[in-house]
C-alpha cells in the first residue's frame, strides 16, 4: 500500500453568502486520508457533512484552506483539469442512485468508461466484470425501473468502482434501503474496499456503519473532531 495520502485537507473553510446573510459552515477542517483507509464522518443534520464531502471531492471550491488529491493542489486547477482529476481518482455513491433511467444496468456502469473514450468492447467487458463482482450478472440488461432499491444501489457502486478510483466517497449510501438491503450493500462496500484498497470516506447517520470504520470523525461547529 502506498504511503502517499489520497486526500489532504488543511485549514479548510466554507462560507455561504446570501443577500446580507453570511453563514460559515466549515472552520479549519484538517484531514489526511490514506489508501485503503475507511473513514466515517458523522454529525448533526445541517452540520456541513455533505458540504465537506463535496469540497473533498472537488465538486465545490472552499472559501479558505487547501485540498490535495493524489498530491495535486486542487486550488491550482482550472475546471477542466479539476474535472479530469476527479474523474480519474474518485468514485461517488449517494443515498439516491442517480442512474440514467433510459440506460440498462450495464450501460450505466459503462458510462464512466465511455467518458474516458475507452473502446466499446473493452468498456463492456470491464463493466460486465464489475457487475459480476456486485452480484448482478443476471440483471445487466434491466433498466433501473426494473431493479429493486438494493439492486439499483449495487449498480451505482459498480459504476463508481469500474474506473478503479483511489477513493470512494459515499453520502448516506444505505439511507434509502431497508434493513436487509442496507446490510448487504454495506458489506459489499467493505468487501470491495478490502479487495481494491480504494480509500472509503462515508457520511452517515447510521451507527452500524461506523462500527466497521478505521476512524470516526465528528463534524461539530464547523470543525472535524476525532
Amino acid at each position: 500500500m502506498s504511503n502517499t495520502p489520497v486526500i489532504v485537507a488543511e485549514e479548510l473553510q466554507k462560507t455561504f453568502k446570501e443577500a446580507k446573510l453570511t453563514t460559515q459552515v466549515l472552520l479549519e477542517v484538517n484531514l489526511r486520508l490514506m489508501p485503503g483507509e475507511k473513514v466515517a464522518i458523522v454529525g448533526a443534520s445541517g452540520s456541513g457533512k455533505s458540504t465537506l464531502l463535496h469540497l473533498l471531492g472537488g465538486l465545490d471550491r472552499p472559501s479558505g484552506g487547501r485540498i490535495e488529491l493524489m498530491g495535486t493542489d486542487l486550488s491550482k486547477l482550472g475546471q477542466d483539469r479539476l474535472t479530469a482529476l476527479r474523474e480519474r481518482y474518485l468514485g461517488f455513491v449517494y443515498q439516491f442512485h442517480h442512474l440514467l433511467p433510459e440506460f440498462t444496468a450495464l450501460e450505466n456502469v459503462m458510462l464512466p468508461l465511455a467518458l474516458r473514450k475507452m473502446p466499446l468492447l473493452a468498456a463492456k467487458a470491464k463493466a460486465e466484470a464489475m457487475l459480476s463482482q456486485v452480484g448482478l450478472t443476471q440483471r445487466s440488461q434491466h433498466r433501473p425501473s426494473e431493479l429493486s432499491g438494493g439492486e439499483r444501489q449495487r449498480v451505482a457502486i459498480a459504476r463508481a468502482l469500474v474506473k478503479n478510483p483511489a477513493c470512494i466517497m459515499a453520502d448516506e449510501p444505505t439511507g434509502n434501503l431497508d434493513k436487509k438491503n442496507r446490510e448487504e450493500v454495506w458489506q459489499l462496500f467493505l468487501d470491495l474496499n478490502q479487495a481494491t484498497q480504494a480509500a472509503l470516506i462515508v457520511v452517515t447517520h447510521d451507527e452500524r456503519l461506523t462500527q466497521d470504520m478505521d476512524r470516526v470523525l465528528v463534524l461539530e461547529e464547523g470543525r472535524l473532531l476525532t
